[in-house]
């Protein structure tokens, strides 16, 4: 009798969940996020902060809990100006859909990602006494074979209402053409709405400190059939935002993200250098 296959989520989206539990495991009060869910789910091994991805990765994990904070307070300013649809691209274990219930229940959220992520998130999220409510929809993409775009019009997403997107930990692994299909797709929103997407910078940009343990990840995502192929300098992601009419362009670097979050901490949690986010609206 044949087995069914496993469903497991990206190796990625779990890591990111963990450094996110991590956070309010180990780091000092006042948290940044305090997101515990993603671990809830995974219910990882019991030596799981022993790992070298756990264990020797501070600054990231400081980047990766900058970046949430920083995606949730624009989607919450943008929920008190009524605006109704969130969407998430490469959603990963995102949990702000369990975690912010009374925002989250005035808006169609759309989870944009591999199918096994989603289809394994669902079922722990159902497993561990989470609602699923109709508001969240689950659009599951294979970006090799179809669009995201036209999975996410089928999830019923009305382009003629204002949204706002993210997209985090996505455009590493995108070539050119297909950051710029994104950027292009995003000015198909209804006017006004807004978009924040994360991009990362050249190795030669970033903070002598951070160079090694970069240079160790695009090793590793390259041994594991996933390599990181995209890094920009700010001005050339500021230009091609212009050039493809997206307007109010902002760019939100780590020393922003440090000042804006890591101010007079006690434990010298600082994020590590190397990505940005564009913010802009259409």
């Amino acid at each position: 009798m044949e087995q069914t296959p496993k469903i497991e989520p990206d190796n990625t989206a779990v890591r990111t969940a963990l450094w996110r539990a991590l956070h309010v495991l180990t780091d000092d009060k006042p948290y940044i996020i305090e997101d515990k869910i993603g671990y809830d789910l995974i219910k990882p091994e019991k030596d799981w902060q022993e790992r070298p991805d756990m264990k020797y990765t501070k600054r990231l994990r400081a980047s990766i809990v900058a970046r949430a904070r920083f995606v949730e307070d624009i989607v919450k300013e943008q929920i008190a100006k009524d605006v109704r649809q969130y969407v998430l691209l490469g959603a990963g274990l995102d949990s702000f859909a369990q975690r912010n219930t009374e925002s989250s229940l005035q808006v169609d959220i759309y989870e944009i990602d591999q199918p096994n992520t989603l289809a394994w998130k669902e079922q722990k999220l159902i497993e561990n006494g989470y609602k699923t409510h109709d508001n969240l929809h689950f659009v599951p993409v294979d970006f090799e074979t179809s669009s995201w775009w036209t999975e996410l019009l089928n999830k019923g997403f009305d382009i003629h209402k204002k949204a706002v997107v993210s997209c985090t930990g996505v455009t590493l692994y995108l070539t050119k053409d297909a950051i710029i299909d994104t950027l292009q797709k995003m000015t198909s929103l209804a006017s006004g709405s807004t978009i924040a997407i994360a991009f990362y910078l050249p190795l030669e940009q970033l903070d002598e400190e951070d160079k090694p343990l970069m240079e160790m990840s695009i090793k590793g995502a390259a041994a594991s059939g996933t390599p990181f192929i995209s890094f920009y300098p700010v001005d050339e992601i500021v230009k091609l935002a212009e050039e493809i009419g997206l307007k109010e362009i902002q760019t939100v670097s780590t020393k922003d993200m440090t000042e804006k979050y890591f101010k007079d901490r006690t434990d010298q949690l600082v994020p590590a250098s190397g990505e940005f986010f564009l913010v802009a609206r259409t």
